[in-house]
């Protein structure tokens, strides 16, 4: 969300900003309404004092036996006008801020310029491409194996899920918790179990409603299924005014995400890439405005540990304005190699919405022997998906014989078991 006020200040510098990412200016029509809205507020002010002057005209009209009928009809005319002149500042101020909420976030000088993807910077890469010879899919993998059915996920659910069987479920299980305790016990964040659920003050403070309600689903009580766990994580503090954070304070969950996969018609349709329903290790930190680039590069730090430890080889990305996501001001995604297709895919992005999110919120913090209060900076990152960390396990790992080899950080996990084979459906 923006702040009319820095609308107000600089209507060009806010076109040009909208300008990067590919849109038109609507400053001019910003400012419209907001000149409309102060107006209708200052007279509404003015009609308000002349009541309370009337009021004090006919009280002292009627104790000396006056006449005051003449004040009277001006009060209830100014009453009426008074009225009007709110409900035409509300309207305004509404229309001001449907714009102002369909609006993506500023952008980061630093953004590289670019319509889409094909502009996005590569910052660094860990290791180099494989390539296996007769190198399979995860799907292909896992349903020789037995281990993944499409077919009777499909009969329970519909497309876009899967049902994944024996050690390959194990393995899906083992991933999401070794991530989890990986950043409470070693990176400092604090495991919550959050709803699966949230209300629209929650979907609408993290920039998801009303731009993204197709994409989510929602139950018949008007509720939201969590597309990620940041949506519950960032909204902690909605509408709270919480005390300067020395140290950003970090959250992390393990949840079940839900997305309907709207405009993907046609897309991945094979395997696991693009589900209705996975499993996602998510990373929230909230901090003071000063500390969230820190905070930006700690995180992305701590999601490419996993995918080091786990020995896939992957890459960062810098995100170019046009591919830069609606509440991120700046975001770098992490790719993994994928031996199987032969193609790096995106399994986990960080951002950093600045206050954009916290301004939708009125999420604040009041400084330690300051005055007032600010807005808070608001992070969220993968911390990995896990669905796709599976993949990327079972295509790296992939052996001749049609067996996974399990990585050494997980095997303790995996009750000591080496590989996942035919048959082993049982470890």
């Amino acid at each position: 969300m923006h702040d009319i006020r820095a609308v107000r200040a600089d209507p060009a510098a806010f076109d040009a900003a909208l300008a990067r990412r590919g849109l038109p200016p609507v400053s001019a029509e910003l400012m419209q309404l907001d000149a409309a809205r102060r107006a209708a507020q200052t007279t509404a002010q003015e009609a308000q004092a002349r009541r309370n002057a009337l009021a004090k005209e006919i009280g002292q009209g009627k104790r000396g036996g006056a006449d005051t009928s003449a004040l009277e009809a001006e009060a209830t005319t100014l009453r009426a006008r008074m009225e009007a002149l709110e409900a035409e500042a509300a309207s305004g101020e509404a229309a001001q801020t449907r714009i102002l909420e369909a609006l993506p976030n500023a952008l980061d000088p630093e953004v590289p310029e670019g319509a889409d993807e094909s502009a996005n910077v590569v910052l660094h890469q860990h290791g180099e491409p494989r390539g296996l010879p007769n190198a399979r899919e995860h799907f292909e993998l896992g349903e020789a194996l037995g281990l993944m059915d499409f077919e009777a996920a499909s009969r329970v659910a519909g497309s876009r899920f899967v049902v994944l069987k024996g050690a390959l479920a194990r393995l899906e299980r083992a991933l999401g918790q070794w991530m989890l305790d990986l950043h409470v016990t070693e990176h400092g964040y604090t495991e919550c179990a959050v709803p699966l659920m949230v209300n629209d003050a929650a979907a609408y403070g993290t920039d998801k409603l009303p731009k993204f309600a197709d994409d989510l689903f929602r139950t018949t009580d008007g509720r939201w299924l969590i597309p990620t766990a940041e949506v519950p994580l960032t909204a902690l503090n909605l509408g709270e005014i919480i005390a300067e954070p020395s140290e950003p304070l970090r959250y992390t969950a393990l949840t079940p995400c839900f997305r309907s996969e709207a405009g993907s018609a046609g897309r991945d349709t094979r395997g696991m890439l693009r589900q209705h329903q996975f499993q996602k290790v998510e990373l929230v930190s909230v901090t003071r405005p000063e500390d969230s680039d820190a905070e930006h590069e700690r995180m992305t730090r701590c999601a490419e540990r996993v995918l080091t430890e786990l020995g896939l080889t992957w890459r960062r990305i810098f995100l170019c304005a046009g591919d830069t996501g609606f509440g991120a001001a700046r975001t770098y995604d992490l790719e993994v190699w994928l031996p199987g297709q032969g193609a790096w895919r995106e399994i986990s992005s960080c951002s950093n919405t600045r206050a954009f999110q916290a301004r939708r919120m009125n999420t604040r913090y009041r400084p330690v022997g300051g005055k007032g209060t600010a807005f808070v900076h608001t992070l969220n990152g993968s911390g990995v998906a896990v669905g796709r960390a599976l993949i990327a396990v079972m295509e790296t790992y992939q052996q001749p014989d049609g067996s996974i080899a399990v990585p050494e950080v997980l095997r303790g996990r995996m009750g000591g078991m080496a590989a996942i084979a035919p048959g082993a459906s049982r470890p």
